[in-house]
């Protein structure tokens, strides 16, 4: 049995998530425009109090957010996701359940990892056949024109920043047994 250990609180440490959250039964709600407008209102309204937003793939049944909480990412989750369910009962008339219970998150741990979420986040929608090219598909922050909050500075490549990130290449006193437990869950 692998226990996995508890995450950390995710207020002020600075550190980047890669997020991401259904709908409930993995509906298609946000194939309607109306539908993915409200939810990008409700994205952007709270970014400045909560969170630093990086990139980000609206998907017609998903959303993938690479994210820096200023507050809890629970919270900073909750606002997404409680925040556009207030507002599609109050604007859209729904009283539908929109989201699955929950979320997924993944804390980006150096430049490489992070570079890994940007392009999973900008292929989805082409892996899904709802463009031919990441630039396509407006509910994408690699559509041209949306505006994004810089990498975090650790999280920039050496040639980027000039200097290492400071993020040892190897994870310190690793045993060979935690490494062959990690491989066995992937």
């Amino acid at each position: 049995m692998v226990l996995k250990p508890a995450r950390e609180h995710a207020t002020n440490n600075a550190q980047t998530y890669f997020v991401t959250s259904d709908t409930w039964e993995r509906r298609a709600l946000f194939h309607a425009e109306s539908w993915a407008r409200l939810f990008f209102k409700n994205l952007l309204s709270h970014r400045a109090e909560s969170y630093l937003l990086h990139e980000f793939v609206l998907m017609p049944d998903h959303f993938h957010l690479l994210m820096t909480p200023t507050t809890s990412l629970e919270k900073s989750v909750q606002l997404i996701k409680g925040g556009f369910s207030f507002s599609a009962k109050k604007e859209l008339g729904s009283n539908a359940e929109i989201w699955r219970r929950g979320f997924a998150d993944h804390r980006i741990r150096d430049h490489e990892d992070y570079d890994k979420h940007v392009h999973y986040i900008h292929l989805n929608p082409v892996k899904k056949h709802l463009c031919t090219s990441p630039a396509e598909y407006p509910y994408s922050s690699a559509y041209p024109g949306w505006k994004l909050d810089p990498i975090p500075q650790g999280l920039k490549p050496e040639s980027a920043i000039g200097t290492a990130c400071g993020t040892a290449k190897a994870v310190p006193f690793q045993s060979l047994k935690h490494k062959n437990l990690q491989e066995a869950e992937k």
